[in-house]
Parts: C-alpha cells; structure tokens; sequence
C-alpha cells in the first residue's frame, strides 16, 4: 500500500477518482489524502494473479464479484478508498457502482516488507468495519505462510496459521485449496538473501 504521502491537498472521492485516471500508477484514498500503492517485485504479483483465478474459477456460476488489484473498495461508512490485492462480493449494491465495491465477504492482501505492518494493522481495522466481511486473507510472499482472519457467528474474528502442507479454508465463499496452490513456481527466497 502507501509507501509516502503524495500531497498535501485533501481530496473529495469524486476528485480522487477524476484525479488518479490521469496517473500512470495506483493511489489509495486515506483520510482526503491520496497514497501510492508500494512495489515490492515480482512475488507479489504473481500471487496475486494465482489467487484471483482461483477464486474466480472456484465462483464461475455464482453471483459473486470477483476483483483483483484494479478493484477499489470503499471502507464502509468513510469517504477513503484501498485497492486490496484481491476482494469478492456477492452484495447486490456492489452490482450498481462501476468504481469501487464497499461490501466484500473476502479480501486478499499480499504481504511485502512495505506493507505488512498496514495491513496486519490500521487497513485490518478499516476493513472490519464492513459487516459483511468474513475473511481477511495475508498471504507471504517470501514463504509459504498464509494467515487468515475469519469472522465467526458471534462476530469476533479468529486467525488461523497455514504453512506448507496445509489446507485453506475459507468460509465465505466456501473454498478449500492446498497452500502449495498458490505458491506454485516461485522463488522464495527473499530479495535480501539474493543479492548476498
């Protein structure tokens, strides 16, 4: 997510969307102020790509929206807008807006040394104040580790730690994967470690 701050001016939802179609890169909306999204390499993207088809294929026939990182969603009850690396949707008023989604069941981050800290943290609070969300899914991008947050009936969340060998579990769209899943074909050995 946000690497640093890119201006000092407070912009309105309808002046960021305008704003950022002139941008050659992404930029979340925090608080009036916008963000760039962070790069961190390869691993990231491409375990992006791998969750996204699987979930999609997973809800060919359903009544679901299926996004990936160019999908906004729009942190219920707020005016401040995140592109999480993935997200469904199986509400109805996600059908009727063309910019963003604001009630997901599932989404997806990606986690890199730049962005983990936001988004165990202050993003995972923002994304809690939508009802609806169910599962929060932080997957590594260095190893094979997968943490989930899931939402349970009494609406307090639980973490479950997934590694190499275990099955994911996700309750909102009623999935269940192998890890290795979506890890298949990568090098995970950290960027610090190869360039040693």
């Amino acid at each position: 997510m946000i690497a640093a701050q890119e201006s000092h001016c407070f912009l309105k939802p309808e002046e960021y969307f305008l704003w950022e179609e002139q941008q050659l890169e992404k930029y979340e909306l925090v608080d009036g102020q916008v963000y760039p999204l962070a790069r961190d390499g390869n691993n990231p993207s491409r375990i992006a790509v791998k969750l996204t088809a699987l979930l999609d294929n997973h809800l060919d026939h359903e009544n679901y929206i299926v996004g990936n990182s160019d999908v906004r969603v729009n942190i219920l009850g707020t005016n401040d807008y995140t592109y999480p690396d993935a997200s469904v949707s199986c509400d109805d008023r996600d059908k009727t807006t063309s910019q963003y989604i604001t009630y997901p069941c599932l989404i997806v981050e990606v986690l890199s040394e730049s962005t983990e800290a936001y988004d165990r943290g202050q993003k995972f609070r923002r994304y809690r104040q939508n009802p609806l969300l169910i599962d929060y899914l932080l997957v590594s991008s260095t190893s094979i580790a997968v943490d989930l947050y899931q939402k349970n009936e009494a609406g307090d969340w639980l973490i479950f730690n997934y590694q190499a060998g275990d099955t994911i579990a996700l309750k909102s769209i009623d999935l269940h994967f192998p890890i290795e899943q979506i890890y298949r074909g990568l090098n995970l050995t950290p960027a610090a470690d190869s360039q040693a």
